[in-house]
């Protein structure tokens, strides 16, 4: 993290059971980079699952759009098919 990309707070303060399966879409992109590279896809590929993957919804994180996880990853298993 730095100044000018700070790190998301919840990828900071999450808490250790994991048990929320959704994390913003901001924590998400933040660690798009990381992700394209361990996938061998280009990052861009990632950004654009991230956005079609965010949807609303209300909760502890706020209004921000959030991310499932773990349809984000099947998400990214299918497009690498």
């Amino acid at each position: 993290a730095t100044a000018a990309r700070p790190l998301p707070a919840e990828l900071a303060a999450a808490s250790g059971g994991g048990l929320d399966p959704n994390i913003t879409a901001a924590a998400a992109l933040y660690q798009a980079d990381r992700v394209a590279k361990a996938r061998g896809v280009p990052v861009a590929s990632v950004e654009k699952l991230i956005g079609e993957q965010a949807f609303a919804a209300g909760s502890l994180l706020g209004s921000a759009p959030l991310v499932n996880v773990l349809e984000l990853n099947l998400a990214l298993d299918k497009a690498s098919r």
